[in-house]
């Protein structure tokens, strides 16, 4: 997969992010034929087949009922070419949109019977990442004003990992790791296991750069990121000489924070500090302002609403009438 760092912060290894490229197309293909099994079983819509003519033929919008952030649409255009049915997906937005209430977003044109066995997964898969967009565009609005960067979490959709962090890019927002392949993140229950040999966190970033420069080639190596999470200014103290890239402060008070940022910017400001845990949008804009370089959270894939977008037909019906 090709990923790029968007906008990385100058002299700072950070998390690849995602971009729409072919493996998120070919992630949407994966998916899709389940997306189809799901609606037909290993037979058809048989409504539409009882009551709509097969040669019937119409352009039908999709439309947004609530004001958002879109995404979704390059999605779209792979669930309708593997569709295979000759129907046609015309976008009139681009992924990352701001859209009001009534925007028309794209059109399915072809096969009304075609157009209908296909809306529901046309519309649950926009719904779902505009929903995230859009929630993650709220946050970032939030922290506006402060150099703070709102970045996501795994706490994903099962298989939906790739599009979760598709749309957290589409609201603004920035992708933390992927998974548990593309970076070193040192948690609590990594410090854990350490401790019962002696360790302190100092160590384990010891350890960790010296197992990087021995598994991996020199270009991978020099991209890895190492993060720790912390919970306490005394781990944060103990951490900070031996120069890790990002340090998670973990359910901090926005004191402590503050804290945190002073110890930081007093001998080590080369460190990244990320705030992490019980982040809503009611609070998030106090911890920005505490002077962390960034806020991850898990709030725009998991708490999001979908953004209420429909297949609308009555408005087809409305301006032919005129």
């Amino acid at each position: 997969m090709v990923l790029d760092i968007r906008n990385p912060l100058p002299g700072f290894r950070d998390h690849r992010q995602v971009v729409w490229d072919e493996r998120c197309a070919a992630d949407v293909k994966q998916n899709a034929h389940m997306w189809f099994r799901e609606d037909f079983g290993l037979e058809s819509d048989w409504t539409s087949t009882a009551l709509v003519p097969l040669a019937a033929k119409r352009s039908l919008p999709i439309v947004v009922r609530v004001d958002g952030v879109i995404a979704g649409l390059s999605a779209a255009e792979v669930v309708v070419d593997e569709f295979q049915e000759n129907l046609v997906w015309s976008p009139v937005a681009c992924d990352g949109d701001c859209v009001q209430s009534g925007t028309v977003v794209g059109y399915l044109s072809g096969s009304v019977r075609s157009i209908l066995q296909i809306e529901r997964v046309i519309l649950n898969l926009l719904g779902r990442l505009s929903g995230v967009a859009t929630t993650t565009r709220h946050l970032v609005d939030a922290v506006q004003g402060t150099s703070c960067r709102i970045y996501d979490t795994r706490k994903t959709v099962p298989g939906w990992r790739l599009l979760d962090k598709y749309a957290v890019c589409c609201g603004g927002g920035y992708n933390h790791r992927m998974g548990l392949y593309d970076a070193i993140l040192i948690k609590d229950n990594h410090l854990a296991a350490l401790r019962e040999d002696g360790l302190s966190p100092r160590d384990a970033v010891y350890k960790s750069r010296e197992f990087i420069s021995k598994t991996f080639p020199v270009d991978r190596a020099n991209a890895m990121v190492v993060e720790i999470e912390v919970e306490s200014l005394d781990q944060l103290a103990n951490v900070l000489p031996a120069l890790p890239d990002i340090v998670l402060l973990d359910n901090m008070s926005i004191d402590e924070l503050r804290r945190s940022v002073a110890l930081r910017q007093e001998k080590f400001p080369e460190v990244i500090l990320e705030a992490s845990g019980g982040v809503t949008l009611k609070n998030i804009s106090a911890v920005a302002e505490s002077g962390v370089d960034r806020i991850s959270t898990g709030v725009p894939t998991h708490t999001s609403s979908w953004l209420d977008i429909a297949l609308d037909w009555e408005s087809v019906f409305c301006s032919e009438k005129d």
